[in-house]
Parts: C-alpha cells; structure tokens; sequence
C-alpha cells in the first residue's frame, strides 16, 4: 500500500490563491484584444495581479518580474507584494514569484493566439533569480526527459527524442520562435526531417506543450528571454518533463548582471530544470487570454466572464485544469451555459 504525499498548508494556500491572480490579469488584458496596444494590455495585467497578490495573506517578493524589455509597467525584482503581516501582527508566509503577467502583449494586441498570463510560486530561494538576458533552450516532455543534451547537435537531440518516443524523427514536430537568428537552426532541424511549427510570441506555453499530451509537439528549441525559461520550468519540473538552458548574453552588462544575480555569467553552464525551478512546494499557474491549443481565452458575456486556467503543484502532483464564470453583476443571470 502507498502512502499520498503529504500536502504542505504552503502549497494549499499557493494552488489556491495563484490562479486568482492570473484570472485576474487575464480579464484585465482581454479587454485589450485586437485594440493594437501591447502596452496598455500589459499594463492592465500588471495593475490586476498587484492588486490581487496585495489582498493575499502572504508576504511576496518578486524574483522575476516583467517590463525592462518592453519598457513596460512592471512587477519590478525585488517587489514585496501580500498583505505582509497577519492580523495581531502574526508573521505570514514568505513567499518566491515569477511572474509574467502577460505573455505574449504582442498576440493580444493583434488578437492572435496563445497569450497567457503566468506566474510560479514557491518558498523563499526556490527560483532561480535570472536576469532579463537570454536562454538557449531545450525543452522535451516526460519521455524524453533524461535522454537529451543541449551540448549536442540539434540532430543528435532528434534523434533522441525519436528513439524516446518510439517513433521517426520526421514524425516529430520542434516549436521555434521566428527569429532571424535562428535561421541555422531552422535549416537544421528541417535537414534532419523532423516539422516546424514557427511561433511569433510565447515561447512558456510553447514549452509546456512539450510535457501535454495531444498538442502534437515534441520539442522547444532555440533562443528566447531568460526569465521565461524559469517560468517553463517551474511548469515542466510539475509535470515531469526537462528543460535545460545556457545563457546567450548581449552584452558585457548582461554577463556582469547574471554574475550578480545568480552567480554564473558562463555561457557554456548548463541549467537544468530542477536549478531553474528547485523549490519543494512549487505551484504554476496560467490563465489563458486569448485562444490557445492547451488554454482557451477570456470569454466575456452580460455580467461577466468566463477563464480558463492550468494550476499545477509539484509536491502533491496534481494538475488541474481551472473552468471559472466570474460575476461582475450578482443581479444579472449570466448569459453564459454552464
């Protein structure tokens, strides 16, 4: 007989309230959709999860914020979010954030698909704290987890995860960010037989795609912002998939900047998930904003709205997926189906 493993009060409180603050960014970005302004998006998920985080009974420290490189309104590194004393004085929970309060100001400016609002939560010291400086990535789900090298070629890596999954390389599919640096690796991966699918934004939801059954994809390849490497690994490390990352400074500044941060400014180190994201009762959360092949986005009806969410906690390993109506107006029956 198996003993369950025993759910921390920090995790509960985290699975709990987390996606509270995602549902509300959510919301607050969807009325942006399709208006053209990223930066007004952005700022309306920003204000929501702050105000939201603030009437929690924790005490947040941002260790992953969002904004320098969209000169954006932040949730700034180092920001003490929660209600940060109980009543009567009482210490409250200490509390780690990653966060981005909206992933992808581009797809909702533009009314495309697959922007999310996210955040990982964990106690104190369980992120890594990475600057906003690049990662190259490589993400891979449960399967393939362990058999993969970002030291190797792309090739060999295909190979790999074919051999992982029982199948040919070119019934594999690889997400890449459209970028023109990544045109070598574009030209590889199509030479080695494996599908693209090219994505413009959103390179978390594209990790954790990865690790989810029936989305039809099998890898992340390529460079994309630090930052949210530690944000896809909070959701792998959850589901048991594997990231692994190296840094790809821009600058000198960069280099110093991670020396500072997080001890390392070698680019040859490689991450690995459980350094990115090590903490013991780690929860993710994401709500969808906009329509996406894992989350569905805001729907908005008289009265109301209607979200979409993923909650994953890693200790007592669940996942859940979060179907919430929201009532603006208790006087007004919603207009939606149940």
């Amino acid at each position: 007989m198996t003993t369950a493993q025993p759910r921390s009060p920090m995790e509960k409180l985290l699975a709990l309230e987390m996606v509270r603050v995602t549902e509300a960014a959510a919301i607050a970005a969807a009325r942006y959709m399709g208006r053209g302004d990223r930066h007004e998006a952005d700022r309306a998920a920003t204000e929501a999860m702050r105000r939201t985080m603030d009437d929690m009974d924790i005490a947040a420290t941002i260790v992953i914020g969002e904004g320098e490189r969209d000169e954006a309104p932040m949730l700034y590194i180092g920001e003490r979010l929660g209600r940060m004393e109980g009543e009567d004085g009482a210490t409250l929970m200490e509390v780690d954030i990653a966060v981005d309060p909206l992933e992808g100001t581009n797809l909702v400016a533009t009314g495309s698909g697959n922007a999310i609002t996210v955040l990982a939560a964990t106690e104190r010291g369980g992120l890594l704290n990475a600057p906003d400086t690049y990662f190259d990535k490589l993400a891979v789900g449960p399967l393939a987890a362990g058999k993969v090298d970002i030291r190797l070629s792309p090739t060999e890596n295909l190979h790999r995860i074919a051999a992982a999954l029982g199948r040919g390389v070119n019934d594999l599919t690889v997400i890449i960010l459209d970028r023109p640096r990544h045109a070598d690796l574009i030209r590889e991966v199509r030479e080695a037989g494996a599908r693209i699918s090219l994505i413009s934004d959103g390179d978390v939801i594209a990790g954790i795609s990865t690790a989810i059954s029936g989305t039809g994809v099998h890898a992340l390849m390529g460079i994309g912002a630090a930052p949210e490497g530690v944000l896809t690994a909070a959701a792998l490390r959850c589901l048991g998939g594997e990231i692994q990352a190296r840094f790809r400074f821009r600058n000198e500044s960069d280099r110093e900047r991670a020396r500072r941060m997080c001890g390392i400014g070698d680019e040859d180190y490689v991450f690995k998930t459980e350094e990115l994201a090590r903490g013991e009762h780690l929860v993710f959360a994401a709500t969808g904003v906009t329509d996406g092949e894992v989350l569905q986005g805001v729907r908005f009806f008289g009265g109301g709205a209607r979200t979409h969410s993923l909650v994953m906690t890693y200790r007592s390993k669940t996942i859940r997926f979060v179907d919430t109506v929201h009532m603006f107006d208790r006087n007004r029956p919603p207009s939606v189906r149940l």
